[in-house]
């Protein structure tokens, strides 16, 4: 909206005051945008009235004018993450801090403004559900179109946004030296010249039980630790902020990383069923359907016997694993000529293909293996490994060299098989530690001891200071074990999510949805290849053609964390959010077939699987 400013209406009554308020607003609508959550003050029961009343509200149109308007913010609230917790109604307010700050990088400035508070998600029916914790990074248009959002999320379940806001694109992020664990764990925060300010608002959200957010009451938070619970208040959030910030006309996206990405399929299909269209969604290491990864399947559905239901998809696990597996091996030297360091992207074409022409073969020793990467190996029996001979006669098409493929092929975990005396990382297997590292004996990955201590400290700094926000009377939690033993699977009828018919449906309802997969190559906990072949599962639908890329990077789970990968990932990211190709993306006719085993796209796959064998 446009603002004439050429002087103050001289006909009314009190318009020099009128005037001088109106400049105010002006000058704080220009401080970066504005976030409407920052002015409100408000209980669960007066939201619109809120919305409405919010002086700064719509202000992402504005030109920058001189910044002097911050606005601290001490939150009284002893928040709580317990499962039967939650917070009585009258203690409930939408009070936020904003701040304004400068983004430089090379000839490009932004001004933007940071808002961390609550925000009130109320069900369809207008029923207070959660105040949740978020953080937000807006600026103002430059063309006079709406600025795109961009909702983002982390995953566990039980994870708060910390580790996506601190690592990725947020205007200021967490320097690690991602593999290496150099100068752990003193990684300063520094200014991101790879953030997407320049191209979108964002807004990091906190699911309940997490970071600062918790259920209202008569709810409890465990109410909502559930994948369809789940999805309900991250829609209802989202229709919260977009309503009081005045964005309905916003390009709006959604990003999620790890189980993020099946939340993402789900709430993209809740939230185009609620008539909240979107432009596009980001699934960033992705694991699209729990069934087709036994290992965690079992992990999930099995007490003190082995639930065979998770076992159905053991050789497409066995398979979708190995190209990650290959490429931590290859960044390792551990190849049939080590002399020759092959590129990354034919290596990993070759390893997929090895896999692919071994899937009869591998079907051997698929349960053995997904029993090994569980601990239990002889559970059923003595374990069905490859013998010397195979593997030997395995090295030349798959590249790898002997000690590799035993590696791969053990009673043991391969993080500790891959190198005799070292483990390495699951989140990202080129970070390793010797197994005499005393860290080890508290947290078995070293990926996830490379970033856990340097991010919650980096949070202690940056939240009363850059943020302007503090909590006296809570803990932020950025991650909380207590969710995922008891968070509720079950989706769709089955007692785990497989959401590519979410996806499928989303992209029926919105056949205009942009979808980028964007893809690790040394991620050992949600491989690529495993993702290339869920989303492959499209191709079985007639006359479908989305809007889908695929993209891959040097690095792990937080793909980001590496400093090769980030720019690539930003310019993708822009590509995208432009409506054009990334230069090396696949597109869904460009991914490898999905295995046979697996349902069609618009099947749930244990539903299919009961079909066939009845």
């Amino acid at each position: 909206m446009k603002r004439d400013r050429s002087g103050t209406p001289r006909h009314a009554r009190g318009g020099v005051w009128l005037g001088a308020i109106a400049a105010a607003v002006l000058t704080l609508a220009g401080c970066g945008g504005s976030d409407g959550g920052s002015g409100a003050v408000t209980s669960a029961n007066a939201q619109q009235a809120a919305a409405q009343a919010s002086p700064i509200a719509n202000a992402q149109d504005q030109p920058m004018q001189n910044c002097s308007t911050d606005q601290p913010y001490t939150d009284p609230v002893a928040y709580s993450g317990n499962a039967n917790d939650s917070l009585d109604p009258t203690q409930v307010s939408e009070k936020a801090a904003v701040m304004h700050h400068t983004w430089t990088s090379g000839k490009k400035t932004v001004y933007y403004t940071t808002t961390t508070g609550h925000l009130t998600a109320s069900d369809l029916g207008g029923n207070a559900e959660a105040t949740m914790s978020y953080v937000a990074y807006t600026a103002p248009s430059k063309d006079g179109k709406p600025r795109p959002v961009t909702f983002f999320y982390n995953g566990g379940p039980g994870s708060s946004s910390i580790w996506l806001r601190l690592g990725s694109f947020a205007p200021t992020r967490v320097a690690t030296p991602d593999p290496l664990m150099t100068n752990w764990p003193n990684f300063p925060l520094v200014d991101n010249a790879q953030s997407l300010i320049d191209t979108t608002d964002m807004v990091f959200i906190d699911p309940p039980g997490t970071g600062l957010s918790e259920a209202i009451a008569p709810n409890k938070n465990q109410k909502f630790w559930g994948s369809d619970p789940d999805v309900g208040v991250m829609r209802d959030f989202i229709r919260r902020y977009i309503a009081v910030n005045h964005r309905t006309n916003a390009p709006l996206y959604l990003y999620g990383e790890s189980y993020g990405t099946p939340r993402t399929d789900m709430l993209a299909l809740s939230l185009e069923s609620a008539g909240v269209p979107l432009a596009g969604i980001m699934l960033q290491s992705s694991i699209l359907n729990y069934f087709a990864d036994a290992v965690e399947a079992v992990a999930i559905l099995s007490g003190n016997t082995i639930d065979m239901d998770a076992l159905k998809l053991d050789t497409d696990t066995l398979s979708g694993y190995y190209p990650g597996y290959a490429a931590v091996a290859a960044y390792f030297d551990q190849l049939a000529m080590p002399s020759i360091q092959p590129d990354p992207a034919l290596f990993a074409f070759q390893s997929e293909l090895f896999a692919s022409t071994h899937y009869q073969a591998f079907k051997n020793y698929a349960q053995s293996w997904v029993l090994s990467q569980l601990g239990v190996p002889d559970f059923l029996g003595p374990p069905v490994l490859p013998s010397a001979p195979t593997l030997a006669s395995w090295t030349w098409a798959s590249g790898l060299s002997m000690q590799a493929l035993s590696g791969y092929f053990s009673t043991n975990y391969f993080n500790i098989a891959l190198l005799p005396g070292t483990t390495i990382g699951r989140y990202d297997g080129r970070v390793s530690l010797p197994n005499s590292d005393p860290r080890l004996q508290t947290d078995g990955d070293p990926s996830d001891i490379l970033i856990s201590q340097p991010f919650t400290s980096a949070l202690a700094v940056q939240m009363p200071t850059y943020l302007g926000y503090s909590a006296p009377n809570a803990t932020y939690l950025p991650l909380n074990d207590n969710i995922i033993n008891v968070w509720d699977f079950s989706h769709d009828g089955q007692p785990l999510p497989d959401t590519i018919p979410d996806l499928l449906a989303a992209i029926e309802l919105n056949p205009q949805l942009k979808v980028l997969a964007l893809n690790g190559y040394h991620d050992l906990a949600t491989p690529f290849f495993s993702t290339e072949k869920q989303l492959a599962r499209l191709q079985t639908v007639q006359g479908l053609n989305p809007n889908l890329q695929v993209t891959f990077y040097p690095g792990g789970h937080m793909i980001y964390l590496d400093d090769h990968a980030r720019p690539k990932m930003k310019s993708d990211l822009r590509d995208f959010y432009a409506g054009r190709q990334a230069p090396t993306a696949l597109g869904l006719w460009m991914l490898p077939p999905p295995w046979q085993d697996e349902s069609p796209a618009g099947t749930p796959t244990l539903a299919a699987a009961q079909t066939t064998t009845r």
